[in-house]
């Protein structure tokens, strides 16, 4: 872990799922207006996979809901129904963070950017998403 990141922790309502995952205390964090975002008004940030690990027994109390092209994968709790974290589509060897999930005390700043979900393709060739889970060294 370099200087410029540092270990959050968070998870779920009911606490069954708890993570931890390396980022930066200043992230970048995407509104996405797809319908599932939207109806669940999620905003997320994107680490790469290797950052992001499930704690405990989390594992027994995830369900994932899949749509459309079944790319994304949508997590949550199956008690409290919680997405506190889930696999997008737009990058595939990321993990996208619910920002709202993450335990107080870590994240220092949130710039929201806006990802067009209704018109996808274009919105993933403008928007550099796909940059946000590389190792970055």
């Amino acid at each position: 872990m370099d200087a410029e990141t540092v270990v959050h922790t968070g998870g779920c309502h009911c606490k069954n799922v708890r993570w931890k995952v390396v980022a930066p205390s200043s992230v970048v964090a995407w509104e996405c207006s797809c319908s599932n975002c939207c109806m669940r008004a999620n905003t997320h940030f994107i680490v790469p996979a290797g950052n992001f690990e499930l704690l405990g027994d989390s594992e027994k109390f995830l369900t994932t809901y899949t749509f459309g092209s079944q790319n994304a994968k949508h997590t949550f709790c199956k008690i409290c129904g919680i997405t506190s974290f889930y696999y997008p589509r737009s990058n595939p060897d990321g993990v996208a963070v619910t920002f709202r999930c993450v335990d107080p005390g870590t994240l220092t700043h949130i710039e929201i950017r806006h990802f067009d979900g209704k018109n996808w393709d274009s919105s993933y060739n403008q928007t550099g998403i796909s940059s946000f889970s590389m190792v970055h060294k």
